[in-house]
């Protein structure tokens, strides 16, 4: 889920709310100016002025140019999981990865241009889109292994706590059960699904209720709509 907000900023210490409001300077700045001028064209210096930062403070968040716009969603997909594992225990896994994402996609509206605009910039550069697919992948395991780390009884026997994960990231799929990286998938796949309809059409329907339709309908069970 590579989203980009600045939701959560009011949470925590003044030092991570500025950290925070920094990557997502650096990140608008990034997605803007390679929409404009195309992504090959556009350098961590044009970056770090249009944030108003520097360069060294650019490569505190990014360890190259290109990851500023692949990772643009580490924060956000980091909220969901501590979200999900925190959600009340009453919950089906389902109701409580939508919870985790609407509470993480509530400020969806204000950033419609700037989807639009990362869309366009990966749509242009294929080395781009290519490790785009890479990160969603990477996320989509961790949000899979929070799944079942949820989904895992409280109490055990001695002896039954998670074997250590594996060396990669496909070990680690691998290594999931069915359900969990079922459930991961379809949620990565509504999320964007409910992004793609709502942006085509942001005049019909609030973002909230086209993203709340989409997983009462997986709830359900998927429903053929009546004629």
């Amino acid at each position: 889920m590579q989203l980009m907000s600045e939701k959560g900023t009011a949470g925590g210490g003044l030092r991570e709310r500025k950290k925070r409001a920094t990557r997502v300077a650096l990140t608008e700045a990034a997605v803007r100016l390679a929409a404009e001028h195309g992504a090959e064209k556009v350098t961590v210096e044009a970056i770090s002025a249009a944030a108003g930062v520097s360069v060294r403070t650019f490569f505190n968040y990014f360890d190259t140019r290109d990851d500023v716009f692949v990772l643009t969603g580490a924060d956000t997909s980091a909220h969901v999981r501590r979200a999900l594992l925190a959600a009340p225990a009453g919950l089906t896994p389902l109701e409580a990865l939508r919870d985790a994402l609407a509470a993480e996609l509530a400020e969806a509206e204000q950033q419609h241009e700037l989807w639009r605009l990362h869309g366009k910039v990966l749509r242009a550069a294929p080395h781009l889109f290519v490790r785009s697919l890479g990160a969603h992948m990477a996320d989509e395991t961790e949000l899979a292994e929070a799944i079942a780390e949820r989904m895992r009884p409280v109490t055990g026997a001695p002896g039954d706590a998670p074997a250590p994960p594996a060396a990669s990231d496909e070990e680690r799929r691998q290594a999931l059960d069915l359900y969990p990286r079922l459930l991961a998938a379809v949620a990565v796949t509504a999320v964007r699904v409910s992004i793609d309809h709502w942006c085509a059409r942001p005049e019909v329907r609030a973002f909230s209720d086209v993203f709340q339709e989409v997983f009462t309908l997986l709830a359900a069970g998927l429903p053929a709509p009546p004629a």
